[in-house]
């Protein structure tokens, strides 16, 4: 992967509902623009997505989405308000950083979360994009909520029993990310950090399915646990506000954008079936699954192939 590089421009966009949203550019300010959508929901574009980009050629966007910390307020705050942080209101955001920066169109970079993001902003606003390059693919739909969040007990048994008997008796037949959501809004400190331990504790065990997996160091800092696992649940709770079946519907709007899909055979996290529909209904999407890769980009094959993708697609005319 390319070096990082830092960014040459920076700023906190006001998006409305009292948000203000992180953002920086790095690269070349006259290269062709592309945008990075990170996952999560609530991880935060940290300098790791800058090399996916050859810095002499692109003109990379960067910046938190709401909630996540640089970009205020804050998550993980004792009294902090989601009503206005959700899907639409991130499309809506990444539409106003465009127009701030005056950008016509950009090439639309994501992963697992940002992928999904990626296809509302996309489909929502297909004449500013001009290529996408998506990686452990997801859509956020009801099923998939449900599978990674109650099916793959089936195959951790132990420890999805764990992240169960987090949640009260009588919520854990029910929706299990918005009954996470419940404890980790609950006023109660204790019961807030109990319930973002477990939550993150699950993450790090459904995409530990490939040789050589680390847990995820972010989650032994306290308020990025509690940040990630507040925006995650609540996202997943609510099924990303997205009607079910939605974004593979109107994936034809797609047409005429050329498109990259990368997935790992072993991503049981986000499963291969999505990029695969997708790339069915998206005729001008080019579909990778690697065969020794989990989730993420942990596996050299699947960097490789993001780069080779926005390596291609500097060339051409935003």
């Amino acid at each position: 992967m390319y070096p990082e590089t830092d960014p040459h421009d920076h700023g906190m966009l006001d998006v409305g509902d009292g948000q203000l949203v992180y953002w920086e550019v790095c690269g070349n300010p006259e290269g062709k623009p592309a945008v990075v959508l990170h996952g999560g929901p609530g991880s935060g574009a940290g300098p790791f997505w800058r090399r996916f980009f050859d810095p002499a050629k692109h003109r990379v966007v960067l910046f938190d989405q709401r909630g996540c910390g640089r970009s205020t307020p804050d998550a993980a705050l004792p009294d902090a308000d989601l009503s206005t942080n959700t899907t639409w209101h991130l499309v809506a955001d990444i539409e106003r950083l465009r127009e701030h920066l005056g950008i016509e169109k950009w090439l639309v970079l994501g992963a697992s979360w940002g992928a999904t993001l990626g296809f509302a902003y996309a489909e929502t606003h297909p004449s500013a994009v001009s290529e996408i390059v998506l990686f452990s693919v997801t859509s956020t739909t009801p099923s998939e909520v449900e599978w990674v969040t109650r099916e793959m007990g089936r195959i951790f048994p132990a420890e999805w029993t764990r992240f169960r008997d987090v949640v009260p008796v009588e919520e854990r037949d029910g929706n299990l990310a918005l009954a996470y959501s419940r404890l980790l809004h609950d006023p109660d400190p204790a019961v807030r950090d109990r319930a973002a331990r477990a939550w993150c504790e699950w993450e790090d065990t459904h995409v530990a399915t490939y040789h050589g997996y680390r847990p995820d160091p972010r989650y032994d800092d306290p308020v990025f646990r509690l940040r990630f696992a507040r925006l995650v649940s609540h996202y997943w709770g609510h099924f990303g506000w997205i009607e079910d079946g939605a974004l593979l519907r109107d994936a034809g709007k797609l047409a005429g954008i050329p498109g990259v899909l990368v997935t790992g055979r072993l991503d049981i996290s986000s499963p291969p079936v999505t990029a695969w529909r997708m790339a069915q209904a998206w005729p001008d999407a080019e579909l990778h699954i690697v065969g020794d890769a989990g989730h993420g980009a942990g596996k050299t094959s699947v960097s490789d192939l993001v780069l080779a993708a926005t390596d291609r697609f500097a060339s051409t005319a935003p």
